[in-house]
């Protein structure tokens, strides 16, 4: 059976172009969160040809006013981001022309992007003795940090090696990737770029434990969660020491510039996990705050993980600028995957239940999508799907809209940015292993 997230599924039509949030009404509010994950128009300037040449976009003939029509509006549109470039970032506010709401995105129409480029690398075979002993280093730094054997226990139940390590691999193969662009074969990986790569799965699985406690998930990995395992204040205060733990090892770094990327993670999941108690009243102000939730909680992690990678290099300030766009896109297609597998997947394949979001009152990108074409979803997201039926009902509009297919899309627009990002860096087998990682975020099963 093929996959949902195959790749040259030409079946959906509606574009779903990011950067257009951007209105009078939330400028002023979002403003600067957006500039946090907005994309910089620095690396956009690549020839467009290539780009459509390389994922397989082409131009019918009925098409071709339309696209000449569309390169006139880009230039327009160029040229009014790089007033904000010159100012430090790129927000869509710089595009007032462009609808500012989700309804937007579900009614304008494109063609379907095509593939992603195809290469014959295995990036966890690639990494296989880099990634071997993460999990190991990791219970090692725990267990050096504490003698007591019920808190090391507790520390380490997700420790057990059979995550996926997605954080560690991506980390790695940038490091690597990196180090090769700069400075060919006398490359190596570098200690304090593994210790990073390690420090990510850290903040990752400190966050999963409060998330626990949080939600009161009862099944994490195809296991029970560790707040069935143990008491809520024993399992809170092991998340905390595996946060303090990944902080020791941050400092050890000795780098100051690294330190404050790294540390701007934990912000961010605190921050993310408080807007993610709250919803928003208007539908635009409520796809702003999803995907600024969004970017905080997951990608957050993943972009300035391989953005610090990428100063221990000695990259300058556009490399590692490259680095953290790449981690970016693929930290938001990660989370809109994951939230599109909440409605499509087993209990079974998630190794969690599935509709969790909903029963949590989490209003995902397929249902904001699918608000569309069913404004009543409107009122159960307001009430966070708590009125009896809500969860049933709107997961069956999901179903009968387009919401799901809306979100694969804006996947696939996320990684195929990251696949330009990761051409701009010296042909390798660790930068196609980046293109490859890109792929695995679609089509994963898990």
């Amino acid at each position: 059976m093929p996959s949902l997230f195959a790749i040259g599924d030409h079946r959906l039509t509606t574009v779903l172009t990011m950067a257009s949030i951007g209105s009078g009404r939330l400028c002023a509010r979002v403003q600067e969160k957006l500039c946090q994950w907005g994309q910089s128009t620095q690396f956009r300037r690549e020839a467009s040809s290539c780009v459509r040449t390389k994922f397989g976009l082409q131009t019918t003939p009925r098409k071709v006013a339309h696209e000449q029509k569309n390169q006139k509006q880009s230039q327009t549109l160029a040229a009014t981001a790089a007033q904000s470039v010159a100012s430090g970032c790129w927000h869509p506010c710089s595009r007032p022309e462009v609808a500012a709401t989700a309804r937007s995105f579900s009614t304008m129409r494109t063609q379907q992007p095509g593939s992603l480029p195809e290469y014959q690398v295995d990036p966890y075979h690639l990494l296989e003795d880099d990634l071997k002993d993460v999990y190991v280093y990791i219970r090692d730094a725990l267990r050096r940090s504490t003698y007591q054997d019920d808190l090391y226990e507790i520390a380490t139940y997700y420790f057990d090696g059979h995550g996926k390590a997605i954080r560690p691999m991506v980390a790695i193969l940038m490091a690597r990737a990196i180090n090769y662009h700069i400075y060919k074969e006398k490359s190596g990986l570098l200690t304090s770029q593994r210790e990073v790569a390690m420090i990510s799965e850290m903040i990752h699985t400190a966050s999963l434990v409060h998330d626990d406690v949080i939600d009161q998930s009862d099944f994490r990995r195809g296991k029970p969660s560790v707040n069935v395992m143990w008491n809520h204040k024993k399992v809170t205060m092991a998340g905390d020491f595996i946060l303090a733990v990944a902080s020791i090892m941050i400092a050890r770094l000795k780098n100051n510039d690294v330190t404050l990327v790294l540390s701007q993670v934990v912000s961010d999941l605190v921050q993310g996990e408080f807007m993610q108690l709250g919803s928003k009243e208007t539908e635009n102000e409520r796809f702003a705050h999803y995907l600024t939730k969004t970017y905080r909680k997951t990608a957050s992690l993943i972009a300035n993980s391989v953005k610090s990678v990428t100063m221990l290099a000695g990259a300058d300030e556009q490399l590692s600028d490259i680095s953290y766009q790449y981690g970016r896109n693929l930290g938001l297609a990660f989370q809109l995957v994951d939230d599109l597998l909440d409605f499509v997947s087993s209990s079974a394949a998630m190794g969690k239940p599935t509709a969790a979001d909903l029963k949590l009152g989490l209003a995902t990108a397929p249902v904001l999508f699918a608000c569309e074409k069913f404004p009543e979803l409107n009122p159960m997201i307001m009430r966070r799907f708590q009125e009896p039926g809500d969860v049933e009902r709107a997961f069956d509009l999901v179903h009968k809209s387009r919401g799901l297919e809306q979100t694969q899309y804006l996947a696939k627009q996320h990684c195929q940015e990251a696949v330009r990002l990761a051409n701009l860096l010296e042909e390798s087998p660790y930068q196609k292993g980046l293109i490859v990682a890109a792929d695995y975020v679609l089509n994963r099963m898990k």
